[in-house]
C-alpha cells in the first residue's frame, strides 16, 4: 500500500481521513500546514503521494502552495487535491502536472478509489 502526506488544516476532517487511510491499509503521515508538511518531505522517508486541502486557511494559495513546493522537493510525487468547494477549471489549472481531485465529502471507498487511481 502507499505512504500518502496528508496535508488538511481542519481537525476533524484531517483526523478522518487519517483514519480512511489507515484503514485502507495506506500509511498516513499526516501535517496541518506548509511547514508540517515540509518537515515530513526533507525527511528521508518514501513518499508515494500527497493528499492535500485546496483550502489551507493560512496560505495565500492554500494546497497549490503546498504541491508546488512539494513537487520541487520530490519531482515524482503524485497529488491528489481535494475540496469542498466545486471544481473548476480555474482550479485545475493550478493542478501540478498529473494532480487528480476528490470532492469533500468523500466516502473512504471513494477516498481508495482515488487513491488507486493516481497511483496507477
Amino acid at each position: 500500500m502507499a505512504v500518502v502526506l496528508l496535508v488538511e488544516d481542519e481537525m476533524f476532517i484531517r483526523q478522518a481521513a487519517e483514519w480512511a487511510l489507515e484503514d485502507l491499509g495506506h500509511t498516513p503521515l499526516v501535517a496541518e500546514d506548509l511547514s508540517g508538511a515540509l518537515l515530513h518531505l526533507s525527511a528521508t522517508q518514501h513518499i508515494d503521494a500527497l493528499f492535500v486541502d485546496i483550502r489551507l486557511n493560512k496560505l495565500a494559495l492554500g494546497g497549490y502552495d503546498v504541491a508546488n513546493q512539494a513537487i520541487g522537493i520530490r519531482p515524482n510525487l503524485r497529488v491528489l487535491y481535494t475540496s469542498g468547494s466545486t471544481l473548476t477549471d480555474d482550479m485545475t489549472d493550478m493542478f501540478v502536472a498529473g494532480g487528480q481531485f476528490i470532492q469533500k465529502p468523500y466516502s473512504p471507498a471513494q477516498l481508495e478509489f482515488a487513491v488507486r487511481k493516481l497511483l496507477h
